[in-house]
């Protein structure tokens, strides 16, 4: 069995309301990758949001959220981890990576409308719920 873990983050602003950064690929997600030798989770998480947006952002405490799911790559089965941590952007003015289609902010019900996976789509009510409850700062 292949095992693969990776992490990024559900990266918010908040502005008048709090918006949500989504990326397209295959499909609407959060940054995030695989997490390279000798790194954390929390720093393979910030460098994947600086490599795949452009932002420098502040871990929020207290939220990391674990979404594990299997898929085929050249017909092995592999198991995949993917850790989600929350991200505070103090601005918008992000860019788009080679690796993605599109860059978007959105408001969370426009967010869930644009993010398929329903295991993304529980991060995403979980950061909704954390950030409402706790109005963190970072």
């Amino acid at each position: 069995m292949i095992t693969e873990k990776s992490s990024g983050a559900v990266v918010f602003h908040r502005g008048e309301q709090i918006e949500y950064l989504l990326l397209l690929s295959n499909f609407w997600g959060f940054p995030k990758g695989h997490i390279e030798a000798g790194e954390n989770e929390r720093e393979a998480a910030l460098r994947e949001i600086r490599e795949e947006t452009g932002l420098e952002v502040t871990l929020v405490k207290g939220f990391r959220a674990v979404d594990e799911y299997w898929y085929q790559r050249q017909g092995a089965r592999v198991r995949k981890q993917a850790i989600f941590f929350l991200a505070a952007a103090t601005h918008r003015a992000s860019k788009i990576s080679w690796e993605h289609l599109a860059l978007v902010w959105l408001p969370f019900d426009q967010a869930m409308e644009r993010v398929k996976y329903e295991n993304l789509r529980e991060i995403l009510t979980m950061a909704q719920a954390f950030l409402v409850k706790h109005q963190p700062s970072p």
